[in-house]
């Protein structure tokens, strides 16, 4: 079962998302603010991290950023969803190195497929990794 980091600081978008995606068979956890979200991404590292933008304590672009510092959280796939809809801060998440960007509201499949797209790249690109006949470090 797929781990999903979810930090939202919106409690019932946080509470429904999760309840949606453990429908689709994943174990969630959830996090009300950008500091503890790092926090549990960095004793219990995740397969996946769904992020807001705007949210008390610590926003979305540090924690992408503290994430990306740590190298036990470095290769985290990682998706913003945020209610910022114009292209310079979508730009702006990817170009930190976000995975994906959804915008709020999101659509259920949307939201689905990117999950799923970030969690296939990540296995190939950890398959491909391994028969390297050297050793990466990420």
């Amino acid at each position: 079962m797929k781990k999903i980091l979810l930090i939202e600081d919106d409690r019932a978008l946080r509470e429904n998302t999760a309840e949606l995606l453990e429908l689709y068979g994943y174990k969630v956890r959830t996090a009300a603010n950008g500091m503890d979200g790092l926090k549990y991404a960095q004793e219990s590292p995740p397969d996946i991290i769904l992020c807001d933008i705007l949210m008390p304590k610590m926003n979305g672009y540090s924690v992408l950023q503290e994430l990306a510092f740590d190298n036990n959280t470095r290769h985290i796939p990682f998706i913003f969803l945020s209610a910022k809809t114009e292209l310079k801060e979508i730009r702006k998440g990817i170009n930190l190195g976000a995975d994906d960007y959804l915008t709020k509201p999101f659509d259920e499949n949307d939201l689905l497929n990117a999950i799923e797209n970030c969690l296939s790249k990540t296995k190939l690109l950890s398959k491909k990794l391994k028969q390297l006949p050297f050793k990466v470090i990420l």
